[in-house]
């Protein structure tokens, strides 16, 4: 849309610009901005979709006697102004680089009015005025559960009619919702028949792993089926070449498993061992993840019959997991989404299926949880976390610039692209999170202001019992969280540092400091320390990788740093001298500390015949061997008094809150004696003399077994069927 340069507002997002006051405003608050921003945003905004070349800009903008310095100024006014919109010079949403041209804004954009009303007789699909597209944020940011079911309900409700919705691109496009199910709670994972008729999806709210059932559904108005209630975390839903089949991938023991059931039910078998997302090539080939050892794990092929297993690609890092692999139309290339060394979802890749082992990373500069191919092979899907939102995008294959197509409050999760190439499947809704206590007298609300940040670490209470910490992210979602607390008698919160972006952190045992790491995009992780009362300023310790900080022994942190493809356990003094390996062998990840100092809980690998399986150990930070606390992957927790450790044995789904073992710790933070190999999933308390279980597997130990916290998350997602322009 041309807009006239009399007009004094121009509206475009959650953005307007005043001209005649010269004022730049989001959600009606003003934004610092100085002039010269101003002036390039404005000239920008006069032809909406063109290129102003550099030297067009210099002529608006800058006199003669500024032009030695007109490079710099425009560079960094073009910087400041993406800052100011939250935009991305890889990803933009508005102004787009044209390289050795100059620039154009690609945003729609229009006066200050609302779009007008539909008209009779129209078909009822409903445009989404900026502000409603990217606002339900707002609404859940206040905490009030009221206004954000008034707001999800509206937004749901507009999206089982149709939703059009105008995004963003080179050329602005057009999106299209198509609602395929209606449930009250959540719909994800959604995986597609090869003729395209039947749905296949998980009942439950997650974009990796869940122990909720399996569903199917005849498309397009079948009634949803319960396939499977297998309460075993799960994931990866993929079809057999005939249909016939639903193969899926199971968390439990040592290594993932594939199972496969029929589509009209039954009782599922085991398909392959050691195998992870499993989809097939064709009839007699499969493409699959396998754990070379450790949590390493890579992508193969192999015959059905088990036969011609071929190594197509592993991540660098020991620690890294590359989960999922998505074949292209001509079996050529692979999409992979995979985990990093520090167990963070990262850029998806691109790699060869015909022997090259080199992999370039594609997509959005976000964390990648899901991908596609168009039928054609000429377009990559994904699915990305990008600034805090977790949205589709399309980029062309294979050197094509990412561009996204979804937008606003409501967040995707998953995706499966319909046979005709015209239509993306997946999972469309929101989810809010709040902190509940439970305590002797039962269990209550505490309000929360954002999105509650369970890892990788989880929050925990002070030494007094009455205040919580935890990492709280912000909606429009910030790259990183913040710490904030929480007293649990008054239910008062406040951020502990305001504007201080926190991946991990770790209290000291008198309460008084924090240790915490901090992220930012291309740069190494940076450890610093500060008191909770601000009494001086923050003190850098180290920026040279350190992840997952804790106060260790007296004077001294322990953290975990990657060397080479390998974390290592380390410790060094509180001023950052002294470095030492406190474990000499490579480990995964730090899991969690004691209170006492005493344990540190950590991912470590063993060897078992030709290979080194994981195993969650207590490693004691005083010398001595580490004991073995889980017989397979697991998060164990310490209280906040170190009287118990806790062991989740029974993972949460969307019905049941699953089951933890509290295991007693002895005076001076002594482990009782353990199974050899470990408590293992399911077991009952019986294991351990003198364990009980809780009715929760992920909860904030407090200073006895009636006294914990827990993050509640409510959502509702369903899925759509999104027309792709």
């Amino acid at each position: 849309m041309a807009v006239s340069p009399t007009e004094d507002v121009i509206r475009f997002g959650v953005f307007e610009l005043d001209l005649k006051a010269g004022q730049l405003t989001r959600y009606g608050t003003k934004l610092r901005l100085p002039q010269q921003p101003l002036q390039l945003l404005a000239v920008l905004l006069e032809r909406p979709g063109e290129v102003f070349t550099r030297d067009e800009l210099r002529s608006r903008l800058w006199s003669s006697d500024v032009f030695v310095d007109f490079d710099h100024g425009l560079n960094k006014s073009i910087q400041k102004l993406r800052d100011a919109l939250r935009d991305s010079a890889a990803s933009p949403r508005y102004i787009e680089t044209i390289p050795r041209v100059g620039y154009r804004f690609i945003a729609p954009v229009s006066n200050g009015h609302r779009p007008p009303a539909a008209k009779v007789g129209v078909e009822p699909s409903i445009q989404l005025p900026d502000r409603v597209a990217e606002g339900p944020a707002a609404v859940v940011a206040g905490g009030h559960k009221a206004r954000w079911w008034i707001a999800t309900a509206a937004v749901v409700a507009c999206a089982a009619i149709g939703i059009t919705v105008y995004v963003s691109s080179r050329h602005p496009a057009v999106v299209t919702y198509t609602q395929l199910t209606d449930f009250t709670d959540s719909a994800s994972g959604p995986a597609l028949s090869p003729d395209g008729h039947i749905l296949a999806f998980i009942r439950g709210d997650s974009y990796f792993v869940s122990a909720d059932p399996i569903y199917v559904k005849m498309l397009p108005n079948g009634e949803a089926r319960m396939l499977t209630n297998d309460p075993r975390p799960k994931y990866g839903l993929a079809f057999s070449p005939d249909g016939s089949e639903i193969a899926y991938t199971v968390m439990g023991g040592s290594v993932f498993e594939t199972y496969a059931v029929s589509v009209l039910g039954g009782n599922p078998h085991l398909l392959l061992d050691n195998a992870a997302g499993l989809t097939w090539l064709d009839p007699e080939h499969w493409l699959f993840s396998r754990l070379r050892s450790g949590l390493h794990l890579g992508i193969v092929t192999s015959g059905v019959a088990g036969d011609h297993l071929r190594e197509v690609y592993y991540p660098p890092h020991e620690r890294a997991m590359a989960h999922y692999a998505y074949a292209s139309p001509d079996r050529r290339s692979a999409l992979v989404v995979e985990m990093d060394g520090q167990a963070e979802f990262t850029l998806c890749k691109l790699v060869s299926l015909e022997g090259d082992s080199r992999a370039r990373s594609v997509g959005p500069n976000g964390a990648c949880t899901s991908a596609g191919w168009s039928p054609d092979g000429a377009w990559m899907y994904f699915i990305a976390l990008v600034e805090g939102q977790r949205h589709l995008w399309r980029q062309r294959f294979s050197y094509g610039e990412p561009e996204q197509l979804t937008f606003g409050a409501t967040e995707e999760h998953g995706l499966a692209v319909d046979r005709d190439g015209h239509s993306i499947i997946t999972s469309i809704g929101v989810r809010v999170s709040a902190i509940w206590i439970h305590d002797a007298s039962g269990e209550r609300s505490m309000s929360s202001e954002g999105e509650i940040v369970d890892g990788p670490t989880p929050p925990v209470f002070a030494a007094d019992d009455k205040t919580l910490y935890y990492l709280l992210r912000h909606h429009p979602a910030s790259a990183e969280p913040e710490l904030w607390r929480m007293s649990t008698d008054s239910g008062e919160s406040a951020a502990v540092f305001t504007g201080v972006s926190m991946s991990a952190f770790d209290i000291s045992p008198d309460g008084k400091q924090v240790l915490y790491s901090t992220a930012a995009p291309g740069k190494n992780s940076q450890l610093w320390i500060a008191p909770i009362d601000k009494s001086w300023p923050a003190r850098l310790i180290s920026d040279a990788g350190e992840t997952r900080p804790h106060f260790g022994q007296p004077g001294e942190i322990v953290f975990q740093r990657a060397e080479g493809n390998v974390n290592y356990l380390e410790r060094m003094k509180r001023d950052g001298s002294g470095r030492a390996k406190l474990f000499p062998y490579p480990i995964m990840e730090i899991n969690g500390i004691s209170p006492g100092r005493k344990w540190l809980t950590a991912t470590v690998a063993y060897p078992e015949g030709n290979s080194a399986m994981p195993m969650v150990v207590a490693i004691p930070l005083d010398g001595g061997k580490p004991r073995r606390l889980c017989k397979s992957y697991c998060y164990p927790v310490w209280s906040s008094t170190g009287n118990f450790l806790f062991v989740p044995v029974e993972p949460s789904s969307q019905t049941s809150p699953g089951r933890s073992l509290a295991i007693p710790i002895g005076p001076g933070e002594t482990l009782p004696e353990l199974p050899p190999e470990g408590i293992a999933l399911s077991d009952q308390p019986g294991v351990v003399p003198g364990s009980q279980s809780v009715d929760r597997a992920e909860l904030v130990p407090g200073k006895d077994l009636s006294h914990f916290a827990y993050v509640k998350t409510t959502s509702q997602r369903n899925l759509y069927r999104v027309s792709l322009p």
